[in-house]
């Protein structure tokens, strides 16, 4: 039985991460729960509360002032009727995921299984469906190690605009339903964060010590009852704020404790910790509990200790205004992250009934055939020497996630064993692709085109020229497979 971990940095810096977590390389999420049911993406549950926003401008006028029907109300309304977690694990495993994670709970308090602490609960409220459960059911099915995610460190403060009213208009004045003394659990009695009705937050994390330890409590019912392989937290490690405070600062306490509780409680299971933890602090004294996640962004080069990106086809909770990201998008941020010894988390938007819709599916399959073709240059790879050739790059700025403009002479590498795979980012019009990158003493044995087989090459002062058939397996991303002698 290995050692258990302790409620501290210096103890939970000696955490390493799991192979399996290393070698997945693409997982799939599912950021889903009742802000799904007005399909009009995330957030809503904040800024329905603030008057003017597009939320609050569909709130009133489809389901009336939040005054009379408030976000409690919205909740029961969910009700995934259509939720085939079978059927959905089944079409994710075939694109590719080898992991799968699902929400927990979002800032809006409502936990997607059942709670002793919170009776907003899906089997009490809306679905009746242990939600988790259920995906963590259809998940082991498939072998698939099964994550979640919390979000409910900064429901306390993201949630002040609920004890607002509006400053103009019928109903100005008219206090909105999170200041309803019945519904004070749901809600928070967190009025010591509302400053105005314009979505102002003071700050991600609050200092109210009774929410802190109420987080605390919920997070080990969350371990105990499900014992996951995963857990992401969005912010910071609780309670510091990202980037900013001492990892001597006493606002770690109840964060550190949920870690170590994590980790522990996978001893107590396996002998060994194979879990993951990952919060967004960039800062290596802090990201070394666990592993480092980087919200709809990347890394510019390699980055020695594993790291994930988490985004989305589209907007965070469904919304029928969003341009979905293109399978060759998806395809080519992949590639890129795991170069750089990344992992992606893709989340994948559910209807308010739990179904996905056709243009959903088909950016899924289309995925799909890429990792029938390149599957080998994905899982179980580790960085190479380097991560790439090229002079193009991905934008790096806040959550931005254009497609980047590649050319042929950008390449993103892999390796596994004596095999370093070339990605191609663009394939060149003249068939003739040409890497600078292998050293003269590094001497190729052999190269092979994913999806074709064997390809003609030759090796000169470390520039390998490699010629390719006028047909290639894919019209996304190719991968050269050089093998090394």
């Amino acid at each position: 039985m290995a050692q258990k971990f302790q409620a501290s940095f210096e103890s939970l810096r000696e955490y390493q991460c799991p192979d399996w977590f290393r070698d997945v390389k693409f997982g799939i999420w599912s950021h889903w729960g009742p802000q799904s049911v007005p399909m009009f993406g995330d957030w809503y549950a904040r800024y329905m509360y603030v008057q003017g926003s597009a939320q609050y401008l569909y709130h009133l006028r489809h389901y009336g002032h939040p005054s009379k029907f408030g976000y409690k109300d919205l909740c029961a309304l969910w009700k995934a009727e259509n939720f085939d977690p079978d059927n959905l694990m089944s079409l994710y495993v075939k694109t590719g995921a080898r992991y799968f994670v699902s929400q927990a709970m979002h800032h809006d308090h409502f936990f997607n299984y059942p709670s002793q602490l919170n009776r907003f609960n899906a089997m009490e409220v809306g679905p009746k469906k242990n939600i988790c459960g259920m995906w963590k059911k259809a998940a082991e099915k498939y072998g698939l190690p099964f994550g979640l995610t919390e979000h409910l460190g900064a429901s306390f403060s993201w949630w002040n605009t609920n004890k607002g009213a509006d400053e103009w208009g019928p109903y100005a004045g008219v206090p909105y339903d999170g200041n309803d003394p019945a519904y004070q659990d749901f809600y928070h009695d967190n009025r010591e964060h509302f400053l105005d009705n314009h979505g102002t937050m003071s700050s991600w994390y609050t200092s109210n010590k009774k929410f802190r330890q109420y987080w605390l409590t919920a997070m080990k019912e969350l371990i105990d009852q499900f014992q996951p392989d995963l857990i992401y937290s969005d912010g910071a490690l609780p309670f510091g704020n990202e980037n900013s405070k001492a990892p001597d600062d006493p606002d770690y306490r109840e964060g550190l404790e949920a870690v170590a509780y994590l980790y522990n409680t996978s001893i107590e299971k396996y002998g060994e910790n194979r879990a993951v933890y990952q919060q967004k602090d960039r800062r290596p004294e802090v990201y070394k509990v666990g592993v480092l996640d980087i919200e709809k962004s990347q890394l510019p080069d390699i980055l020695p200790h594993p790291w994930q990106t988490d985004t989305c086809i589209g907007n965070w909770f469904y919304d029928v205004r969003q341009e979905f990201k293109r399978p060759s998008h998806i395809v080519e941020m992949l590639v890129d992250i795991i170069s750089k010894n990344g992992t992606m988390l893709l989340n994948v938007l559910q209807r308010p009934d739990g179904s996905i819709d056709d243009e959903t599916v088909w950016i899924l399959e289309e995925v799909g055939k890429w990792f029938a073709v390149c599957a080998e240059g994905v899982y179980n790879t580790r960085p190479w020497r380097i991560s790439g050739e090229g002079e193009t790059h991905v934008l790096i700025k806040g959550f931005q996630e254009e497609q980047t403009a590649w050319t042929p002479s950008d390449f993103r590498y892999t390796q596994k064993g004596k095999t370093v795979y070339a990605f191609m980012m663009r394939t060149p019009e003249n068939r003739t692709a040409v890497l600078k990158s292998f050293l003269p003493e590094e001497k190729v044995r052999s190269v092979r085109l994913l999806g074709e087989g064997n390809v003609p090459f030759a090796q000169s002062f470390g520039v390998l020229t490699v010629k390719l058939p006028e047909r290639m397996p894919t019209e996304m991303v190719n991968c050269l497979a050089v093998e090394m002698e």
